[in-house]
């Protein structure tokens, strides 16, 4: 933004007044001028992109982002011109994000992993290592997983490895004792008998319809885990018989089958159990769904109760043909190379050594029991300005949230270089953008908070996620290990969420996992998600409103989570809009109400002191009372409170021989040793006032400062004497004459000086230094 002025508004001590700088209208912003796309590709993509972002028309060098896009436009985008033969890394589109770069990058070529074909034929009765291209198994393995199949071979369909994320999951399941932390939960109501069977028979059509709703998983006796596709695995339902005049009967049945403290046998498919129960008094049925999060993610869950209700309303003619999972699990393993993996991962990690541990809690192995839950809704006009930044800045609102949650890190773990987990999408590529399963993975996101500005960081976020979907299939256990945080200790304990709910516009697509779509006489309840990580911050985007749910150990407050990012954004807002190149350190993330108790309640530490005296004569006391105790330490020299008064009474003594006493003023020009705090002490003992001369500074300015301040006389050692100016009065070199300090009487001199007399002068650094 371009705002012309007649000049800075400054305030009176000279500074810029950024507040009352005028804001950037409309007229301020950038704005490109239409040109027509060029060529078939450029006329092709431009008509998907309008399309997708609800434009009327796109120009060539319109900017994705900047017309509303993100990262699930971006899915579907690389979808749909997937379908008209269009091949391009995803990645690109966040690096070169107007359409005429992005057309250039274009390809009619694919580069996709060629995923070798399932070769297990229907009716098998023997399974051989031959017929599993995915996976390397010996003949007693295979014989060993058809056992625990109900059927048999023939109720084989696949045997394939883990995901990488659902690696981790089912190491957090084994590890869990007596639950699951990632068993999750729905509960609906239905308002007859009749809707309920025909959800549960629509539920069972889609199970039906995809590979990865009849998965099982098998481990024992095996070199490393595999999922198991049955060709029939049936929803088992358990009819529950409730008392109804005991009271609420869906609370009723929540309590007697609580998800938190369940377990699925996750070896049968489907990893799904249903358990229903009448409600008379309310004239209704109730359904408590339980599934593993090991088959089904978020979008998967929006898109499954898509198709459930597309089964209701007579539309599964109009569903696209199912995606086995077995490609995105190929496209997982067999696409980016382990090497490459690492070598971003080291590049980006490996000078890190400390976990990032917010509030203290470093226990990343939950089960995830005791969890609390907490949400806030965004409110709505930081909501439209959260995407008017972005949108200017040509980033997705995700970079934005993503860096408000890195300095909310960085406050509450007391660091200024952060490492958190971020849930990525596991969409992009392999027409994984149709497939069901679980496809997300969690990956480390990295931020220095320094000096860098607030627009700059927002874009290093956009391209770091940028960089991120490259890697969306890197296991997590490789990026950890390319840290030099050592085992057993984990690299981050906190997760960032952020997702898309609620953008309707597909027909496939239900608009969130919290509600079943447009089913008649269908209403849901509850839900329950978890997680093994004692702090996540899951952020819901509807489209237009944003939503924060944090889920915390007990140890941390939720409701203070979303307190703390809600401040952030709006601090992090604030400076995109009037001050972008604010230092990211600079923000503060703490609510009003949190600042009030720090700042204020905390900061109550009224107490009654000596005020008749000044700070020497009390820390000649303090020496008195304590001659043996250290006073100070610095790179293993130890000095005691006798040998600190000591050394400043014989600089005391110098300087009052030297004609220094009370509103005389000394500076000292030392670097950061003991000698500096003798030097203090001593200077206040004479009576007079020191002047601190950073060494660092140019000898035009320490001239400056020595004139200005009226110096007298200046403390220092050889080594610095010759960066002060030639007219600098006089000198007291500590090195030079220690011997003749120290040949001074340690006994304290008469100052003078009482409690009203100048104690130091400090030149700030601020605009004009004076």
């Amino acid at each position: 933004a371009y705002v012309r002025l007649e000049k800075l508004p400054l305030t009176p001590n000279g500074k810029v007044d950024r507040k009352a700088l005028p804001s950037a209208g409309g007229a301020a912003y950038v704005t490109r001028g239409y040109e027509p796309p060029l060529g078939e590709t450029e006329t092709a993509l431009a008509g998907i992109w309008a399309e997708l972002l609800a434009v009327e028309r796109v120009g060539r060098h319109d900017h994705f982002f900047e017309l509303g896009g993100h990262s699930l436009l971006a899915v579907r985008l690389i979808g749909r011109m997937r379908q008209r033969g269009l091949h391009v890394d995803v990645r690109t589109l966040f690096t070169t994000p107007t359409l005429w770069e992005f057309a250039s990058a274009v390809s009619h070529e694919s580069t996709e992993v060629s995923v070798p074909p399932n070769a297990i034929p229907p009716g098998c009765e023997a399974i051989t290592p031959a017929m599993l291209p995915l996976v390397e198994l010996s003949q007693a393995e295979i014989d060993g997983i058809v056992a625990g199949v109900e059927g048999g071979a023939g109720n084989v369909q696949d045997i394939y490895p883990l995901a990488p994320l659902q690696e981790g999951m089912l190491f957090h399941h084994l590890m869990a004792d007596g639950n699951d932390p990632y068993l999750l939960a729905q509960m609906l109501t239905f308002d007859s008998r009749e809707r309920l069977d025909a959800f549960v028979g629509a539920l069972q059509r889609v199970v039906d319809r995809h590979d990865v709703l009849r998965t099982a998983v098998a481990w024992e006796g095996l070199r490393e885990p595999v999922q198991v596709v049955w060709r029939r695995a049936v929803l088992p339902v358990d009819e529950v018989a409730l008392d109804a005049a005991g009271g609420d009967v869906a609370a009723e049945l929540w309590a007697r089958f609580d998800p938190r403290a369940g377990r699925l046998d996750v070896r049968q498919a489907p990893m799904w159990r249903l358990f229903v129960a009448a409600d008379p008094a309310r004239d209704r049925w109730v359904l408590l769904w339980w599934f593993s999060h090991l088959v089904l993610d978020h979008q998967t869950l929006e898109d499954l109760l898509s198709e459930v209700g597309a089964h209701l309303q007579g539309r599964a003619h109009e569903l696209p043909p199912p995606i086995p999972y077995r490609n995105y699990v190929a496209q997982a393993r067999l696409g980016v190379s382990r090497d490459e993996h690492e070598r971003f991962f080291r590049e980006l990690l490996g000078d890190v050594d400390e976990p990032t541990v917010p509030f203290g809690v470093l226990d990343a192995r939950g089960d995830g029991t005791g969890i609390t839950e907490a949400r806030l809704r965004v409110d709505a006009e930081l909501s439209r300005r959260v995407r008017g930044r972005a949108q200017a800045l040509g980033v997705s609102a995700a970079s934005v949230f993503h860096l408000a949650w890195a300095q909310v890190l960085a406050r509450v773990s007391g660091r200024d270089d952060v490492v958190f987990g971020t849930v990525l999408f596991g969409r992009m590529g392999g027409g994984a953008d149709r497939t069901m399963g679980m496809l997300i993975n969690t990956l480390p996101v990295r931020l220095r908070l320094g000096a860098e500005g607030a627009a700059a960081g927002v874009r290093g976020m956009h391209a770091l996620l940028a960089d991120l979907l490259r890697h969306e299939h890197a296991p997590l256990a490789l990026a950890q290990r390319c840290s030099a945080v050592a085992a057993p200790a984990p690299l981050f304990t906190s997760l960032l969420n952020y997702r898309h709910s609620g953008l309707g516009g597909e027909t496939t697509r239900a608009p969130s996992a919290e509600a079943p779509g447009p089913m008649t006489g269908v209403s849901a309840l509850r839900g329950q998600e978890r997680t093994n990580y004692p702090l996540m911050l899951s952020v819901n985007d509807g489209g237009e409103g944003f939503g924060l749910a944090a889920q915390t150990v007990a140890a941390i407050d939720p409701r203070r989570v979303c307190a703390l990012m809600h401040r952030a954004l709006e601090r992090l807002v604030d400076a995109l809009e009037a001050a972008p190149a604010t230092p990211l350190r600079e923000l503060d993330v703490l609510p009003e109400a949190e600042r009030r108790l720090v700042v204020e309640e905390w900061n109550a530490t009224d107490a009654g002191y000596p005020v008749g005296e000044c700070v020497h004569d009390l820390f000649r006391a303090q020496a008195a009372r304590t001659p043996e105790a250290v006073a100070l330490s610095w790179r293993g020299e130890r000095w005691t409170y006798a040998e600190l008064a000591a050394r400043a009474n014989g600089i005391s003594n110098a300087l009052r021989r030297r004609g220094v006493g009370p509103e005389t003023r000394v500076g000292i020009c030392l670097p950061r040793t003991p000698d500096l705090l003798a030097a203090m002490l001593g200077v206040l003992g004479a009576g007079g006032a020191y002047v601190p001369l950073d060494p660092a500074y140019p000898r035009e300015r320490l001239g400056y400062m020595v004139e200005d301040a009226s110096i007298t006389l200046v403390i220092t050692d050889r080594a610095l004497a010759d960066r002060l100016p030639d007219e600098t009065p006089a000198l007291l070199l500590l090195d030079v004459e220690r011997d003749v300090i120290a040949a001074e009487s340690a006994d304290a001199p008469e100052s003078g000086a009482v409690p009203g007399n100048l104690s130091h002068v400090i030149f700030t650094s601020g605009s004009t230094g004076r």
